[in-house]
């Protein structure tokens, strides 16, 4: 362990306390979808006493406590002041990569541009002591450069979505499990896939899917949903999200606000979604509602574009939807996802580079590339000019920054190497539990 990694991780108790209180989410219940309006705290508006009489008469000032304890600094906080401007772009950025191996662009990626994670689809994983190989030699890299633990994440919802390796038991689809409709057994089905993450070293996961599969024309949700009714969806994926979450595994539900009403697939083109708010509040948004009351920690944007809710800018980079109603209305303040940036949806009809820009502006924090290392450059120096030209203000980039580096500490994320996981003890616990719940 590097002493920049020690300095970075060695967090008091009194300032773990901290934390859990600036990530803590409160929301409007999935019961109620039509919140109230948020309540603003009131400003402390007690005037200050006169002082009167002559100096003799004059209330003296206490005398200085002894041996009283410090309050020990932010240690997040101090990170923050010691970062350089591409230091901090770069945590904006999780990035895919081409190939097995950590190669040249990888490590241009970790050591030129920062950037402030991974995601891995199933081309870049094909077998175990590969996909080891490749986790580990990232982090050996990024430990080089910097004392941030990197996002390694992955789409791993079960079913046809599915990244690691195939010596792995697959598990069963989100629609099956919405059959059983048991909230143990997505419990524990989550729990599996964070373990499985987490046995391999990674620490994030793009999922569970939150949306209502409200229209049967929809193929891209399809069996990815838990289903179509709002309470059921709601309750099954709190609990998956609860369990991969127990195995020190981010999960980070999606798609918000809501994809499962689409025909058109957004990795393909922009779907158009003319729900109103009144409908999204009954409908869509009562999963997300029920994820950010238990918790949620992060959030994905879908590339739809919503009229209603904002004309001319697809979700991701709304600031209708990702201030507006995500921030302020149902109370999220954790870390805000872009979808993957380089899906048809945006490159068929936006400059990628813009769109990023305009995703921080809009209240998000993270903007996903997951191909082609030209777009992801784009990307990156678009935001560093945005930055340098004030077009991003520094107290934006901070805040984000901020949420990043809290969610990073929370899920004690590092750069220790991680172990041959027990592929055969993985298998046979999640044959166990299917065989529990499966009839």
């Amino acid at each position: 362990m590097t002493a920049k990694k020690r300095r970075w991780w060695a967090i008091t108790p009194l300032c773990f306390l901290m934390l859990s209180g600036c990530m803590s989410q409160g929301s409007p219940s999935a019961s109620n979808p039509n919140p109230p309006a948020a309540v603003s705290p009131v400003p402390n508006s007690t005037p200050k006493p006169t002082q009167t009489g002559t100096p003799s008469e004059a209330v003296p000032a206490p005398a200085p406590a002894v041996n009283q304890p410090t309050q020990p600094a932010d240690k997040v906080l101090e990170q923050i002041k010691k970062m350089s401007i591409h230091e901090k772009v770069g945590q904006l950025v999780v990035v895919g990569m081409d190939g097995l191996t950590n190669n040249d662009q990888t490590t241009q990626l970790i050591s030129e541009y920062h950037v402030g994670g991974f995601i891995f689809f199933k081309v870049n994983l094909k077998d175990t002591p590969q996909a080891l190989a490749l986790f580990n030699s990232l982090k050996s890299t990024n430990e080089s450069v910097t004392g941030i633990p990197l996002m390694l994440s992955v789409d791993e919802e079960g079913g046809r979505v599915s990244r690691l390796p195939d010596e792995l038991k697959k598990l069963p689809t989100n629609a099956a499990i919405g059959k059983i409709n048991n909230s143990e057994f997505s419990r524990e089905i989550g729990a599996s896939l964070g373990k499985e993450l987490k046995s391999f070293g990674l620490n994030m996961d793009f999922a569970p899917v939150l949306d209502v599969f409200s229209n049967p024309n929809n193929t891209v949700i399809g069996d990815r949903s838990f289903g179509n009714q709002a309470d059921v969806v709601s309750r099954l994926g709190v609990a998956t999200m609860q369990g991969i979450e127990s195995a020190q595994v981010v999960a980070v539900v999606k798609h918000f606000p809501g994809h499962g009403d689409t025909a058109v697939d957004s990795h393909l083109g922009l779907p158009v979604v003319n729900h109103d708010l009144t409908h999204l509040r009954q409908l869509e948004l009562v999963p997300f509602a029920s994820a950010i009351n238990n918790g949620a920690d992060a959030v994905m944007v879908a590339h739809l574009l919503m009229p209603k809710l904002d004309a001319d800018h697809p979700a991701s980079f709304s600031k209708a939807v990702i201030t507006d109603l995500l921030r302020k209305e149902m109370g999220f303040n954790g870390v805000v996802f872009t979808d993957d940036m380089t899906m048809g949806a945006i490159t068929q009809n936006y400059e990628i580079g813009q769109a990023a820009v305009e995703s921080v502006l809009a209240g998000g924090d993270i903007v996903l590339v997951g191909h082609s290392f030209d777009q992801q450059v784009q990307v990156i120096q678009a935001l560093r000019s945005a930055v340098s030209n004030g077009t991003i203000p520094d107290s934006v980039l901070n805040a984000s920054v901020t949420r990043i580096l809290k969610l990073k500490e929370k899920y004690h994320l590092s750069n220790s190497k991680s172990e041959d996981p027990d592929i055969k003890g993985l298998n046979a616990n999640l044959s166990a539990l299917l065989g529990k719940y499966q009839k």
